[in-house]
């Protein structure tokens, strides 16, 4: 078992409101203001982390992209291009 050491710290300026909603929360969840506020702020960072990182694709582009790589077309003369220029700067692929 790995052992967690905590040693960063966080701190945070709300308002009473604010504050009230998450002490609250964190009573229900029986944990401390801290460990609520840690936990929600870490999920939030995946979550938005996710976003960049997941492509999401509708069920139409994604038989469009699965077609695309099962049948690519033919390259187009910028590929070409492309394919030579790496020809010569890297070698036959």
């Amino acid at each position: 078992m790995t052992q967690t050491t905590r040693s960063e710290r966080i701190e945070a300026r709300t308002t009473p409101d604010t504050l009230a909603i998450v002490r609250r929360a964190a009573e229900i969840q029986g944990r401390s203001i801290s460990e609520f506020v840690v936990s929600a702020a870490e999920e939030a960072a995946r979550k938005a982390l996710e976003e960049v990182h997941v492509l999401h694709l509708s069920a139409a582009d994604q038989r469009l992209f699965v077609e695309l790589l099962l049948n690519p077309p033919p390259p187009n003369e910028a590929m070409l291009r492309a394919f030579e220029h790496h020809r010569r700067l890297i070698g036959p692929v």
